[in-house]
């Protein structure tokens, strides 16, 4: 794993009631015991900007990517984790890479280098979202906005250090999620930014 993620430290932040898992029995066989799937059953990610899939009901399984859209044939029994803005995200169980899956463009792209990086990428913006504040005042808007894209820019940086993958270019699913952030469009409204900005 790239990165060092626990469930302590996810919780300490969000709180247990946050944090979203997938249960073992979720995954096909070929992908229920590796490395991806056991982060997303024992550690999850924090809800919010990303959304984990649930299970069918009949099954109790994720749906495989053949399912959802029309995916390369490689890719075509990798089951599908989690929705990001207009994508379908896939894990590939050989590799441990998750893919953007985009329905609307019929594309697959490589978002993240293993599962820990989605967690990480995952936390970080959702912290932001649950923690940042304007000042309030008029005059200061355009400072808390300079001070948000710092911020968002760190992320893209610190990650892209370790993995190049989320925020390799513009297009990513995670680019733009980091542009609606910095334009403060991604507050929910009992956030602080959101308290601050309807002032």
């Amino acid at each position: 794993m790239l990165f060092d993620i626990t469930r302590t430290r996810l919780a300490d932040v969000f709180g247990e009631e946050r944090i979203a898992t997938l249960p073992a029995t979720a995954f096909p066989p070929s992908a229920a015991e590796t490395a991806g799937a056991r982060l997303l059953r024992t550690v999850g990610v924090p809800t919010g900007t990303l959304l984990l899939r649930e299970p069918d009901e009949d099954t109790g399984r994720l749906p495989l990517a053949r399912e959802v859209v029309d995916a390369p044939q490689d890719a075509g029994g990798w089951p599908v984790i989690g929705w990001l803005l207009n994508a379908h995200l896939a894990l590939d169980p050989a590799s441990g890479k998750v893919l953007a899956l985009d329905p609307d463009e019929e594309s697959v792209r490589e978002l993240h280098t293993d599962v820990s990086s989605l967690v990480q990428v995952t936390s970080r913006f959702q912290r932001l979202l649950d923690e940042f504040g304007f000042s309030g005042d008029d005059g200061d808007e355009g400072a808390g906005f300079e001070r948000l894209d710092r911020e968002v820019e760190r992320v893209r940086r610190e990650t892209s250090r370790i993995d190049p993958l989320p925020f390799q270019d513009e297009e990513t699913v995670w680019s733009v999620v980091g542009d609606e952030i910095a334009a403060g469009r991604r507050f929910t409204g009992d956030s602080p930014g959101a308290r601050s900005l309807r002032r």
